[in-house]
């Protein structure tokens, strides 16, 4: 998308999947290194595979293109190329997820993917100018024995792993499955986020804050059909990393034009925006910015609102100092 006004605007990101940062240029490249055949002719053809019906469309071809991902360099070169795309567009902060067990699964270790995802990470600010934190998430469609033995095989990395997280199909997947993996990760000190009311009800939001103990919510849509929950999440400022156009492009909602997020907003609720999925879903975290601006009519100060509640909800509890110094970054900021 072309400039915008929110383009430089400080923001944090916080509902990012680092494989859904995979561009078709440098799947075919490391298709080509690592001596995979990829079922499409071109990129243009693989682009135009990015057309999906629902969740689980995506899901599929998604999956099928992490095959291209076999090594430390693999890894590191998708998230250096995710944050220079990131940095260009105002990112100041990233909590970046990952899917282990889409990689263990096809022979890939854990180490091979924490070690070249933090190589990347660890020189971010340096680089890019972009702080950084690793959510290792479990995939809600395995089994709960899965994710533990997932966490069990990520204690040699957890220096480089700040919170665990939930995603991948939501539907027949209650949070509360995941109860004891979620015990366990508190219990090593891990912060704790789910996805939760994409495609699955409002009732799976209350139960990842009850049952799971999380503190923040990935997507939570859907809470705008229980006003009890909603009057519960501006009581106890629990944050939500929306995304629209992820939500547009997998018929979550019908069209930008319909996403609830002004009313979310004057409801009180802590919202941000985010990209999800961005190589899939047609554009990174300026652009969703951007998007709604365009569609919802939200005027400046609601767009910073919504660039001082990301660093709100990041995970900087550590170093409140870099929090108000990004938080005065975007108060400080001059839209063109």
């Amino acid at each position: 998308m072309s400039e915008n006004p929110v383009h430089h605007l400080p923001k944090a990101e916080l509902h990012l999947h680092i494989e859904g940062t995979l561009e078709p240029e440098l799947a075919f490249a490391l298709a080509e290194r690592n001596g995979v055949r990829l079922p499409y002719a071109d990129t243009e053809e693989l682009r135009t595979a990015y057309r999906f019906e629902d969740l689980q469309s995506f899901l599929d071809l998604y999956y099928a293109l992490m095959a291209v991902l076999r090594t430390e360099r693999d890894f590191e070169e998708l998230a250096d190329a995710y944050l220079a795309r990131a940095a260009a567009q105002g990112v100041r902060h990233a909590e970046i997820f990952f899917d282990p067990q889409a990689h263990t699964a096809r022979g890939v270790p854990i180490g091979t993917v924490v070690e070249g995802l933090g190589r990347a990470l660890e020189r971010s600010e340096q680089r890019h100018g972009i702080s950084t934190q690793l959510i290792m998430c479990f995939l809600r469609d395995q089994s709960a024995e899965s994710a533990m033995e997932t966490l069990e095989s990520a204690k040699p990395y957890l220096h480089r792993i700040s919170a665990v997280g939930l995603d991948s199909a939501e539907v027949g997947h209650p949070p509360v499955k995941f109860r004891e993996v979620y015990e366990a990760a508190g219990a090593l000190g891990l912060r704790k986020v789910a996805h939760a009311g994409e495609e699955g009800p409002a009732a799976y939001i209350r139960e990842s804050l009850d049952v799971l103990g999380v503190e923040r919510i990935d997507h939570g849509l859907r809470c705008m059909e229980d006003p009890e929950l909603v009057e519960r999440l501006v009581a106890e400022r629990v944050p939500l990393t929306l995304c629209p156009l992820s939500n547009v492009r997998l018929r979550a909602i019908d069209t930008l034009e319909r996403y609830p997020l002004r009313e979310m907003m004057a409801a009180g609720l802590l919202c941000t925006v985010n990209s999800d999925d961005p190589a899939y879903f047609g554009g990174y975290v300026a652009d969703t910015f951007h998007a709604v601006h365009e569609a919802l009519g939200l005027d400046r100060e609601q767009l910073r609102t919504l660039a001082r509640n990301s660093f709100e909800a990041a995970f900087l509890d550590h170093d409140e100092e870099r929090r108000a110094r990004y938080l005065a970054e975007v108060e400080a900021y001059t839209f063109d």
